[in-house]
């Protein structure tokens, strides 16, 4: 199983509203592409020094790499590109592949 991490840190002012279109339109959009399996949304209750804003993970669980591949390639520019249209630099995104072991 793949897990592919995007961990967003939002700047306090825009995170309520960011939180509500994560739930009910990018999240549901990124699973309508069939490519993932299951999702989780999460808080991250640590914080680094000096980190402002509250950061959260989503984890989208993916069978393998070549659907995830197909993922970035296919799907992901546009869904980024209306993340970025939508909240620019108060929403600033990274992403980490892992693998379950």
């Amino acid at each position: 199983m793949i897990i592919y991490n995007v961990t967003v840190n939002v700047d306090n002012d825009i995170a309520e509203d960011w939180v509500q279109w994560m739930k009910t339109k990018h999240i549901p959009d990124v699973m309508n592409t069939g490519k993932f399996e299951d999702f989780k949304f999460c808080k991250i209750l640590t914080a680094q020094q000096d980190e402002t804003g509250q950061t959260f993970a989503i984890q989208y669980f993916c069978k393998d790499l070549d659907t995830l591949n197909d993922y970035q390639q296919n799907d992901a520019p546009a869904l980024q590109q209306e993340h970025t249209e939508r909240y620019g630099n108060k929403a600033a995104a990274f992403r980490t592949l892992l693998e379950e072991v």
